[in-house]
């Protein structure tokens, strides 16, 4: 019996490779036969607005997601007007003039209003025990007996409004009217790392290099300029001429210069000074010698920085800032019936070079649990020579850098919603934010869900856990191009991703039906193209559950026919809808149980700096 055991296992053992062969040969004949696949159907287009002119719209991308499919089905869209807090003044400073806007926007066919009740210089629009009082704005005056927040929310809600107040979070004033409490508080402001381009003399010495346009020569920096001609040139000037690597050709004193022509290689450039910074380019830059050019860190407050915008930046990680900001919140949802509050883009870092405080620079220590060399093992300054165009490249802990300012952002939104719905349950929390979601990583605002998955290199496991979308209601999206969908951007030949339709689709891919999610158009895109738009509004209500229309200030007057038009059919808005989150986001949890996903995420990208 063993025998014949043996033997059969024998032949099968030699059989076997025969019939793995024929398969695999079979396999091989059937991957070179002709492939037959059905002609895939289109699927129809979702048009949000059918009386309105439309380009073609990519619903194959534009239908994606539990949040999108409910907002149809229930018939429910964001109709959202943001009202400036600075730019809309004197048309908020009378009870009359609130109220003829209010029937305006009602009659339209708005569903909600945003008012910017905390603009950007940290003055606010009601009379508040923590922050002064915005009184006058660019010749505009708004009476300070007049609480125009009030009287938004009494005739809004007869409307049947939904009344929404914005909060410029880490915004304490507005750098070039030099006005805001932030200009007081010096120790508010955040602290910005910038390279500072210097030469390096003997013994270590520095002294600092520029090559701004000048009239005289300080004596505090060696001014660079690619030629003589740029230079106020006195016969007190120490001129050095150095080649394309740095090596000195020539060294002269103005009055030498004068009188003779200095002649400048083709990729060299001139250096001068005067006084102080004259007597150690004298020192530094002898004949023959190649110069040690650098960048020093240089620590600047926000009111000195040479960041971009107006925002007088405040440092997130200030524990007094957070919690001023806090009591502005309780007393805000306390006195007044809000139906809900949106942080502006202001609830972030002012760059990647933003916090660099002592303050901060302990505190990122004890996140990482060791002594930095601080700023290099975060970020290291750097200057290219003669442009002294300046940078940062990424240190060690970079990485970790941006995980935790994310988390610190996400953490003080988990308590800023805590306050909010502990004391006002009904009211909603949102942000606007820009709508490239690649420029966040630099600004610490992970505006994402937490399970958000793409193409991104900075999204890690550990960065993805502090998406914050989950915290809020809804999410707007400043998707602020010309151009609306993606056929339009093909027939211009412009990017795809520089459109309202791809910004939408991102932002709606995102948030991952987290939260509600409206995408933002500028009306400033389409002064005199209703048609434009026409085709902007279908492009953000197609690719998201609604639209948000920045500003009124922005001419809106020759627009009112088009909204009126596209709005006929009053919709409430989703996030005005009771329950309707929870059962988004029970559908969604339903959906992974049974093992059902959404296709991957498309990343088109979008022009940085966008909705900023």
């Amino acid at each position: 019996m063993f025998v014949r055991t043996c033997v059969v296992l024998i032949c099968l053992s030699m059989l076997l490779p025969v019939l793995a062969n024929g398969t695999a040969e079979s396999k091989v004949k059937e991957m070179y036969q002709p492939l037959v696949l059905p002609a895939p159907s289109s699927p129809s287009a979702y048009v949000p607005y059918p009386d309105l002119p439309s380009s073609p719209l990519d619903e194959e991308h534009n239908s994606i997601g539990v949040a999108q499919v409910v907002a149809r089905t229930r018939g429910a869209q964001g109709r959202v007007l943001w009202i400036d807090g600075l730019a809309n003044i004197d048309k908020l400073n009378t009870a009359e003039k609130i109220q003829a806007l209010v029937t305006q926007v009602k009659s339209v066919g708005f569903n909600t209003v945003v008012l910017d009740v905390k603009p950007i210089p940290g003055l606010t629009l009601y009379p508040s025990a923590y922050a002064p009082r915005m009184t006058e704005w660019r010749n505009a005056q708004l009476p300070a007996d007049f609480d125009p927040l009030a009287e938004m929310l009494k005739d809004g809600h007869a409307a049947g409004l939904s009344v929404i107040t914005s909060l410029n979070v880490f915004s304490e004033g507005h750098r070039l009217a030099i006005k805001g409490p932030g200009f007081m508080h010096p120790e508010w402001q955040s602290t910005l790392l910038e390279p500072e381009p210097v030469l390096i003399g003997a013994k270590g010495m520095v002294m600092r290099l520029q090559n701004k346009s000048v009239t005289t020569l300080p004596d505090d920096a060696v001014t660079v300029a690619m030629n003589l001609s740029d230079l106020p040139v006195t016969p007190a000037t120490v001129v050095a001429v150095v080649d394309g690597v740095r090596k000195v050709v020539a060294v002269a004193l103005g009055a030498e210069v004068q009188n003779k022509t200095l002649p400048v290689p083709k990729d060299g450039c001139v250096l001068a000074a005067e006084g102080e910074a004259g007597e150690f380019l004298r020192d530094t830059a002898t004949l023959g010698t190649t110069l040690m050019i650098d960048a020093s860190p240089a620590f600047v407050p926000s009111a000195l920085s040479s960041v971009s915008g107006v925002p007088l930046w405040t440092n997130p990680n200030n524990p007094q800032v957070q919690q001023r900001m806090l009591n502005i919140l309780t007393e805000l949802v306390t006195k007044y019936p809000v139906d809900g509050v949106i942080f502006d883009d202001r609830m972030r870092y002012a760059g990647i070079n933003a916090d660099f405080s002592e303050e901060t620079h302990k505190a990122f220590e004890a996140y990482v649990g060791q002594q930095l060399r601080w700023p290099y093992d975060v970020l290291r300054p750097d200057v290219s020579f003669p442009s002294l165009s300046r940078r940062l490249l990424p240190g060690p802990f970079y990485e970790q850098w941006l995980l935790w300012r994310s988390l610190t952002i996400r953490n003080w939104l988990a308590r800023a919603v805590d306050t909010v719905k502990g004391i006002r349950p009904t009211a909603t929390v949102s942000v606007y934010v820009g709508s490239w979601y690649g420029d966040y990583f630099n600004f610490g605002s992970n505006w994402a869900a937490d399970d958000f998955q793409a193409g991104f290199r900075l999204l890690t496991d550990a960065y993805r856990k502090t998406g914050y979308a989950g915290l809020l209601d809804w999410v707007t999206t400043g998707c602020y191009y010309p151009h609306a969908t993606v056929a339009d951007a093909a027939a211009s030949g412009v990017s795809p991703g520089a459109t309202i339709e791809a910004a939408g689709q991102l932002s709606n891919r995102c948030v991952n039906s987290d939260a509600w999610v409206y995408a933002g158009i500028s009306l400033d895109q389409f002064y005199g193209n209703p048609d434009g738009l026409a085709r902007a509004l279908q492009a953000a209500a197609a690719s998201t559950q609604g639209v948000m229309v920045f500003d009124l200030s922005h001419k809106i007057d020759q627009f009112w026919p088009v909204f009126q038009k596209a709005f006929s059919n009053h919709v409430p808005a989703p996030h005005a809808v009771p329950g309707l989150l929870d059962f988004v986001h029970a559908e969604t949890a339903r959906r992974r149980t049974v093992g059902l996903s959404d296709p991957p995420v498309i990343i088109q990208n979008g022009v940085s700096g966008t909705g900023l």
